[in-house]
């Protein structure tokens, strides 16, 4: 019994460190009753106090789906849009700086309820670029969703 003590604590040591710092998650939720597939039209409000312009990556990663996008500073529009898209962006310094999580929230113009939201967290050891966070996040929120210019409501 001794001698296994060693082995254990070398196995416990090594389950430890193994997993204490890489941490990685993407969710997305769609409330009950929701067709994304109605939209076409999304704005973008930018996050107060945005300085590394994540309106701009979500904005350029949406027009590559199909979707006709604007962004302002503004909680709503001036024309009429299908839905509404909100986003928190967090960031942690190890040697760089890097996006910890991103959270995307598409909301009704109407009621400003949400229709669905999407996150994605990843810590230092499974870092990716802001680029890649927000395709997970709106590739896990709009998956099943597919847009062309040619459908109609």
């Amino acid at each position: 019994m001794i001698h296994r003590i060693p082995a254990i604590i070398a196995l416990a040591a090594i389950v430890f460190l193994g997993t204490g710092c890489a941490v990685n998650r993407a969710t997305a939720t769609l409330t009950p009753g929701t067709d994304l597939t109605q939209v076409r039209s999304i704005y973008i409000e930018k996050e107060k106090g945005d300085d590394r312009a994540i309106d701009l990556i979500l904005k350029r990663n949406l027009e590559k789906r199909g979707y006709t996008v604007t962004t302002g500073d503004a909680p709503r529009p001036d024309k009429p849009v299908d839905a509404l898209l909100s986003y928190v962006d967090r960031w942690m310094w190890d040697i760089t700086m890097y996006m910890l999580e991103l959270t995307v929230t598409l909301r009704d113009p109407a009621n400003s309820f949400p229709m669905a939201v999407g996150n994605s967290f990843h810590t230092s050891l499974t870092r990716k670029s802001p680029e890649e966070m927000t395709d997970e996040v709106l590739g896990n929120m709009l998956s099943p969703v597919k847009v062309s210019a040619a459908s109609t409501r």
